[in-house]
C-alpha cells in the first residue's frame, strides 16, 4: 500500500452536541457494575460544577485526543466547566497542538505490518496513524517558539500559554485545546513535558544555543508544581476529573500536601472521580483507588467514586450528562493563567505573614 492509502480516514473528534446521555445515565443508577459507577460519578461531575466556591482541574492520561476526544475537552473549556488541566505532554504536544497547526490523525489498524509503517513515516497508536513527517514539523515549530521567547526558566504551563499565542496569531481558525484554554486563560500544566514533541523541539533548541554560545530558555518542574498549588490556595475547595492516571494524577493530587508543606490549613479535594482501565493489585499509582489517596490527606472521602472503563466510552458519557444538564450555567471563568502570569500577590504575601 501507498502512504496515501494508509491515510485515506481522518480521526472524526465527538462533539457533546450530537448526543444526550442524561436519560441513560440516571437509568445506569439502577444497574450494576461500572453502569451504577459511571452514574455515580456523573452525579458527582454536576455536584462539582454546580458548587460555586469548587474549581476543577481536570487530568489526561493515556491517547486521548488522537482517539477523539479532543471536541468533548474542547467543549469542557469553552462552557466554564474546566478551569485548570494537567495533562500527559504527548496529549498537548503530539495531539492537539500537532492538530492546531492543521495536521489530523487517521483511522488505522492494528492488524497491519508495522515494518512497512516505519518505511512510509507512519507512526501507530494502537488502530490510530499518525503521519511523521508531520509530526517532525510539530517538533520544529515548537523549538521555533522557543527561539522566540526569552531565555530564562519556564513552568510547562507559561510555555503551552506560549503555544497557545502563536496558534491564535498563525492558526486561530484551527480547533485546539491549547487555543481554547489560552483564550479561556486556562492553565495547562505538563509535568513530563520533555516526554513529548516538546521534547525534541526544545532539545534542538538547547543543543543549537549549546553551540552558539548563547543563552537556552529550561523548563522549571518545581515552578509548576508551585504554580498548581497556589491555584489550589487560591480557589480553596477543588474538584478532579481524572482521565487515567499517572503522572497527571499524583501531581494534581499532591497540591494538597505541598500547600501544608508551605504552611497552609487547606482542605483535601473535595470531589474526586477517575476513569481508568488499571487496578490497584501491583500498588501502581494509576490504579490506585481514591480511597486510598484519602489516607495520603489528599482526597476526600465523601464524594468520590472510580470508574473503571475505558476512556473513549466512559469520558464522554460522563461530561455529556453534566453539559446537557448545564450544570455549568451559573459558573463564571476564573482565568488562573491571568492569575499565575502576574506577580505573587498582597493577599498572597498577607496569607503567608508577610508585612506589606
Amino acid at each position: 500500500m501507498k502512504k496515501e492509502q494508509y491515510l485515506a480516514r481522518t480521526i472524526e473528534h465527538l462533539s457533546l452536541e450530537k448526543f444526550n446521555p442524561v436519560a441513560m445515565i440516571d437509568g445506569m443508577s439502577k444497574m450494576a457494575f461500572q453502569a451504577r459507577n459511571l452514574s455515580r460519578a456523573a452525579g458527582i461531575y454536576e455536584q462539582m460544577l454546580r458548587d460555586n466556591g469548587c474549581s476543577v482541574i481536570l487530568c489526561l492520561a493515556g491517547s486521548l485526543i488522537s482517539a477523539g476526544l479532543k471536541q468533548v475537552i474542547i467543549e469542557l473549556v469553552e462552557k466554564n466547566m474546566v478551569d485548570a488541566i494537567v495533562s500527559t505532554g504527548a496529549n498537548i504536544v503530539d495531539q492537539d497542538f500537532f492538530e492546531g497547526l492543521g495536521f489530523r490523525h487517521y483511522i488505522g489498524s492494528q492488524f497491519v505490518d508495522d515494518n512497512e509503517l516505519r518505511e512510509l513515516h507512519i507512526d501507530r497508536i494502537y488502530d490510530t496513524y499518525i503521519d511523521e513527517d508531520d509530526l517532525r514539523v510539530c517538533d520544529d515549530t515548537v523549538g521555533q517558539i522557543a527561539n522566540s521567547l526569552e531565555t530564562r526558566p519556564y513552568a510547562s504551563w507559561e510555555f503551552i500559554h506560549e503555544m497557545g499565542a502563536y496558534l491564535n496569531k498563525n492558526h486561530s481558525d484551527n480547533d485546539s485545546i491549547v487555543l481554547s484554554c489560552y483564550r479561556k486563560g486556562v492553565p495547562i500544566f505538563c509535568p513530563a513535558f520533555s516526554d513529548s514533541s516538546a521534547g525534541f523541539g526544545l532539545v534542538h533548541h538547547q543543543w543549537h544555543a549549546a553551540l552558539e554560545n548563547r543563552k537556552a530558555l529550561s523548563l522549571d518542574s518545581a515552578k509548576d508544581f508551585l504554580d498548581l498549588t497556589r491555584i489550589k490556595l487560591k480557589a480553596g475547595d477543588t474538584g478532579l476529573l481524572m482521565i487515567g492516571g499517572g503522572v497527571p494524577k499524583n501531581f494534581a493530587q499532591d497540591i494538597v500536601v505541598s500547600a501544608e508543606v508551605l504552611g497552609y490549613d487547606v482542605s483535601m479535594h473535595k470531589y474526586a472521580i477517575q476513569i481508568t482501565v488499571a487496578d490497584e493489585r501491583d500498588g501502581a499509582l494509576s490504579g490506585s483507588t481514591l480511597k486510598e489517596a484519602n489516607s495520603w490527606g489528599k482526597v476526600d472521602s465523601a464524594l468520590e467514586q472510580m470508574v473503571y472503563g475505558e476512556a473513549t466510552v466512559m469520558f464522554p458519557l460522563l461530561a455529556g450528562y453534566a453539559y446537557h444538564k448545564k450544570a455549568y450555567a451559573q459558573r463564571k471563568e476564573n482565568r488562573f493563567a491571568d492569575f499565575l502570569l502576574q506577580p505573587i500577590t498582597a493577599e498572597e504575601k498577607n496569607k503567608a505573614g508577610i508585612i506589606q
